[in-house]
């Protein structure tokens, strides 16, 4: 008996603590996609160049797989966490994570990506690391799907299907706001606030890569290899040498930042140190930009004539591609080359404006988000537009706590005060009917 009611107690608390880490991971991991689904679909494209796959998918497939997925992860986590279809979402989270784990052990052999973008910007993981944690929540989903009906209900069954298209309704609003606007959270090193020469900067006590050199040398016929620890006499005879990076050392956050002209001649220095403000229009390629608001673009680009403000395009782009958006849009402002993975990181949005003013970041607009004719009647520095704009991680994780957390938390006290109640009124109509029972008992012995 004590044997039987040890493992049934492991049967309960097993899955709900193998429930607890598979939810937090899957909320934490979908939403930090979702909120920046163009980050997402770059993944998604780094994993089809991978397979040779670059230019068969059309960009719109891309972006909608990297909306689903974020999505389905997320919603997963959810559903777990309240034990929603217990039984359906824990064979769909199995599912899952034996595919994640495959594609995750096909990266540790292959090694066709450094980071497999599982918790987007927030955190960075490598291969290895990756695949050990895929085989921890593979386990915990084995875990539920063998006991899903161990985990504990906090919402009654009637009341599931609020929780389901309300999770489902927020998750793809955030990922479309984010995708109008700019992600909710920005984890990239050229968040504002940030210095971008800071960013740059080595610390003296930084760790240096390390280069093993090895020698091939001969001699009386024989060949051996030797490194400069053990490198022999004159006697041998050189053949050949190599040198192999055993370690990578520090890299800064921000390592591949510069700005040419469509010349060669290099502005990076000159843009980072002026001590003016200076508007970068981004676009890792023209031919993909939207062209929707080219009109508020241009009138920027006026204003900063009119004050003296540097203004300058970063592109990858050809020089035909440059001259076809000139012609498209009028463009009139200088362009500048920087290499695409850089403007990518720079700001999710094709084309989006940045701010810059002592190589630091004030401001980030998205091209449906520029600042309107009111921000532009006056100097920057006597404009709102021209301070750091405020981006308080409390303030936005409140919002999210008002807008998805709090309405499912007032649901779940709701529903169980109303699953209580019901207990409540079973217990006193079963109490009443065993009494009724016990008088009619007393009764049928008094007749007799």
């Amino acid at each position: 008996m004590a044997l039987s009611g040890l493992v049934n107690k492991v049967k309960t608390i097993l899955p709900n603590v193998c429930r607890l880490v598979l939810a937090i991971t899957f909320i934490f991991s979908g939403y930090v996609k979702a909120i920046d689904p163009l980050g997402t679909q770059y993944k998604i494209q780094d994993y089809l160049e991978a397979l040779s796959c670059q230019g068969m998918v059309p960009d719109w497939i891309t972006l909608a797989s990297s909306v689903g997925l974020s999505a389905i992860e997320f919603s997963l986590g959810v559903f777990i966490l309240l034990a929603i279809r217990r039984r359906l979402v824990s064979k769909i989270t199995l599912t899952f994570m034996v595919a994640m784990t495959i594609v995750t052990l096909w990266l540790v052999i292959a090694n066709p990506i450094s980071d497999c973008g599982c918790f987007g910007d927030a955190i960075h993981l490598s291969n290895m690391e990756t695949l050990a944690k895929n085989i921890v929540l593979l386990g915990c989903s084995i875990i539920i799907a063998l006991w899903p009906l161990r985990m504990w209900r906090f919402i009654s069954k009637t009341n599931q299907w609020i929780v389901f298209n309300y999770t489902i309704l927020f998750i793809i609003a955030s990922s479309l706001y984010c995708l109008y606007k700019l992600p909710f959270f920005d984890f990239r090193p050229y968040h504002i606030g940030a210095n971008i020469p800071k960013g740059m900067e080595i610390p003296e006590d930084a760790e240096q890569p390390k280069f093993e050199t090895t020698f091939l040398l001969k001699k009386n016929g024989e060949t051996k290899e030797f490194t400069l620890d053990n490198y022999p006499d004159s006697t041998w005879e050189f053949v050949d040498s190599k040198t192999t990076q055993l370690t990578e050392g520090y890299v800064p956050p921000i390592h591949d930042f510069s700005i040419q002209t469509l010349e060669g001649e290099d502005l990076t220095e000159e843009i980072l140190a002026d001590t003016s403000y200076t508007f970068l229009l981004i676009s890792p390629h023209l031919e993909n930009a939207s062209d929707l608001n080219f009109g508020n673009i241009d009138r920027i680009y006026e204003y900063a004539q009119t004050y003296n403000y540097p203004f300058y395009c970063l592109t990858a782009s050809t020089k035909e591609n440059i001259q076809h958006w000139q012609d498209l849009t009028g463009a009139e402002y200088p362009f500048c080359r920087t290499d695409e993975t850089t403007l990518k990181t720079i700001i999710r949005s094709n084309p989006g404006l940045i701010l810059l003013k002592n190589g630091n970041i004030i401001r980030k607009w998205s091209h449906h988000d520029l600042p309107q004719e009111a921000d532009l009647q006056k100097p920057l520095y006597l404009s709102k537009i021209g301070t750091i704009e405020e981006n308080s991680i409390p303030k936005r994780m409140m919002i999210i706590f008002l807008w998805f957390v709090l309405p499912l938390l007032l649901l779940t006290v709701a529903d169980r005060l109303w699953a209580w109640s019901r207990w409540l009124r079973f217990k006193q109509k079963k109490k009443e009917l065993t009494q009724e029972k016990t008088e009619d008992s007393i009764s049928t012995l008094n007749n007799d």
